[in-house]
C-alpha cells in the first residue's frame, strides 16, 4: 500500500491530493499531517509560495518517511492593479524524485484584497467580505467567485496533477 502524506491536516488539501492520486494508483493511503509552511502566514510571492509548498513536503518526508510527501501552499502576487490568488504544490517521493505543480491564478476582488494587503490572510479576508466562517476549509474564494463551480479543492487538484507529472513520466524527466 502506498503512504500519502500531506503536510497539512486542512481537508481541501488532504482531499486534493487523495482525488488525483487516487486516478493513478490503487491501493494507498492518504493523511494529512501538521506542519508549519516556514514562510508567512500568507505568502505574497510566487517564490514565497513555492518554497511553502516544499518546505511542507520535505518536513513531511523528514518525519513520517512516506512513498510520497505533498506540499500544497495558497499564496498571492501583485500583478500591476490587481493582486492574483494560486496555489503551489510540491510532491517528493521516496526514491528523491520532486515534482513541483501550479494551479491556475484568478484575481481577487478589491475588498478581499485590501484586507489582505492590510496584512489579513486570504482565509480570514473571505470570511469576512463574504459573511463566513471556515472557508478556507471549504469552497475558499474560487468557490465564492465562481458561484460554486470551482471550488479549492477542485483548483488544488490542478497543481497536484501537475506535480505529478515527472513520477508519471520518468523516462522523460
Amino acid at each position: 500500500m502506498l503512504k500519502v502524506v500531506v503536510g497539512s491536516r486542512n481537508p481541501v488539501k488532504v482531499n486534493s491530493v487523495r482525488n488525483v492520486f487516487l486516478k493513478f494508483f490503487q491501493d494507498l493511503e492518504v493523511v494529512g499531517e501538521d506542519v508549519g509552511s516556514k514562510v508567512s502566514v500568507q505568502p505574497r510571492t510566487e517564490e514565497e509560495t513555492m518554497e511553502g509548498a516544499r518546505s511542507r513536503a520535505d518536513q513531511v518526508f523528514e518525519r513520517f518517511r512516506p512513498d510520497f510527501s505533498v506540499g500544497v501552499e495558497g499564496g498571492v502576487q501583485r500583478i500591476g492593479d490587481n493582486i492574483f490568488s494560486f496555489a503551489w504544490v510540491c510532491i517528493k517521493s521516496r526514491d528523491g524524485l520532486v515534482g513541483l505543480g501550479r494551479t491556475a491564478s484568478f484575481p481577487v476582488p478589491r475588498k478581499v484584497m485590501e484586507l489582505v494587503e492590510g496584512g489579513l490572510e486570504m482565509g480570514e479576508a473571505n470570511d469576512l467580505v463574504f459573511k463566513v466562517e471556515g472557508s478556507k476549509q471549504r469552497g475558499g474564494l474560487i468557490g465564492h467567485l465562481s458561484k460554486g463551480k470551482l471550488d479549492r479543492t477542485g483548483l488544488n487538484e490542478q497543481g497536484v496533477v501537475c506535480a505529478l507529472l515527472p513520477f508519471l513520466n520518468k523516462e522523460l524527466y
